[in-house]
Order: C-alpha cells, then sequence, then structure tokens
C-alpha cells in the first residue's frame, strides 16, 4: 500500500473531495484524521473507511482559526507519533457567473482572503512538525492556468497558492518536505444534485479538455495518493495537470 503507516490530516474532509481523497488515504493504509467545521459530515466518511477496514479520526477544526488549527496539528503529532501528510480542501466561499466589473469587493475578495489564510495556517502547523521529522508532504489543491472569464476572485487565489507552494518548497524542502499542488479543470461530481445548470457545467468541462472528459473524484483520490506517496519522492514545487488536458503545460 502506498501510504502504509502514514498519518494525514485532511482538513474539509466532510466535503466530496475531500472525502474521496480521505477514502483514498485509507484504502492505500493511511490512519486519516478528517478536520472540519461539521462534525457530522465528517462522522459519515469516517463510517465508510472504518467499515472497510480503514482508520479515520475525526475532530471539529475551523482551518480559518489560527489556535484551533495549531492546536489540532500538535494534538495529531503527539498522539499518532507523526504528521505525514496534510492537505487543505476547505471551500472558497467564491462567487461565479458575475463579470468583475459587477461584482462586491466582499464577494472579490472572500476567497481570495480566505484560500491563501487557510493553506498558510495549515501549512505553517504541518510543517512546524515535519521539520523536526525531517519528512512529510504538503499537497495543495487548485486550477490556476489560462484565465477563464467570470470565476470572480477564485482564479487570484488560485494564483496566489501557486506562489505559496513555490515558497513553501523552497524553504521546506531542505527538512526533505515537499508541496505540491493537484491541477484540475472542474470536477462536475462536486456540482449539487438537482442544479439547473449541472449539465450544461458537466459538458462545458468535458468540452474543453482533449480526452472529452472531466476528472472524476476516483481521479482526484487516486492522483493524491500517489503524490503523498514515496513513489512521488522527486516531485515538489510543481502541480500535477489532472486536467484530462484543457489546461496545458
Amino acid at each position: 500500500m502506498l501510504l502504509e503507516g502514514k498519518n494525514a490530516v485532511i482538513y474539509g474532509a466532510g466535503g466530496s473531495i475531500g472525502g474521496g481523497v480521505a477514502r483514498a488515504f485509507a484504502r492505500e493504509g493511511a490512519r486519516v484524521h478528517l478536520a472540519g467545521r461539521t462534525l457530522e459530515s465528517l462522522e459519515v466518511v469516517a463510517k465508510e473507511i472504518r467499515s472497510s477496514g480503514g482508520a479515520a479520526e475525526t475532530a471539529r477544526v475551523d482551518a480559518l482559526d489560527e489556535r484551533a488549527v495549531d492546536e489540532h496539528a500538535d494534538a495529531v503529532a503527539a498522539e499518532a507519533g507523526s504528521l505525514d501528510v496534510s492537505f487543505n480542501l476547505i471551500s472558497q466561499g467564491d462567487v461565479q457567473g458575475t463579470p468583475l466589473a459587477d461584482m462586491s469587493l466582499e464577494d472579490f475578495e472572500r476567497p481570495v482572503i480566505t484560500t491563501v489564510r487557510t493553506m498558510f495556517l495549515t501549512s505553517r502547523a504541518a510543517a512546524r512538525h515535519m521539520i523536526r521529522q525531517r519528512s512529510g508532504v504538503i499537497l495543495m489543491f487548485g486550477g490556476y492556468g489560462d484565465p477563464v472569464p467570470r470565476l470572480g476572485g477564485l482564479q487570484v487565489a488560485f494564483g496566489a497558492l501557486e506562489s505559496l507552494r513555490r515558497n513553501l518548497a523552497c524553504e521546506l524542502g531542505p527538512y526533505g518536505i515537499r508541496v505540491v499542488t493537484l491541477q484540475t479543470g472542474g470536477i462536475p461530481e462536486t456540482l449539487p444534485e438537482g442544479f439547473d445548470g449541472r449539465q450544461a457545467i458537466t459538458d462545458d468541462i468535458a468540452g474543453r479538455t482533449m480526452l472529452g472528459r472531466a476528472a472524476t473524484l476516483e481521479d482526484v483520490g487516486n492522483v493524491a495518493a500517489f503524490a503523498a506517496s514515496d513513489q512521488a519522492r522527486t516531485i515538489t514545487a510543481s502541480a500535477i495537470n489532472i486536467t484530462c488536458g484543457s489546461v496545458v503545460g
């Protein structure tokens, strides 16, 4: 198994992407520590993992709260013996579909501030333990590529993540810590059932790819497990492109 003996913290693990990654990590042998603001949704994922023979712990953590993030990371490292993987998958609170010229400042800046703040806090909390271990992987999730209209502040947030990823990789590399972004062009499965525009958005995402299909939640989980494993030990300071060809380079 790719992640046997590893301890992985997943923020936003009660969501569709976070839950998919958590299940993939557990399947590959990791003990997953599911963190989020809604304990009930975390327990649903944890129950599925445990019923399949995996190991999962849950904790109510606001990933925008500095003290909560630090205390949770400290508790995981102390109780489990290590903190090997950190993956932040909380929602950004972005507004899409509105032109920038018509968007309010609040709607524009929310995903930028949320994304940068939470990634800094969770990465810093993990890095402090990984530095002592002289090993670890910090994963990011984004979709930065050629500009797409009407994404509001989300595109700016992804660009900021890319800069943070490079800086972290540069500073943490000497301690054996890798920092990697998973880059998708959109995951149709995350769209709510019954949403009127669901099929149109799904068709648009697939239509912009070279393969004629979009990444699935299973795809994201599989690549994340690989990226977090020692098989990817030469990969850092870069993005793994799983856009099915909608972003080139």
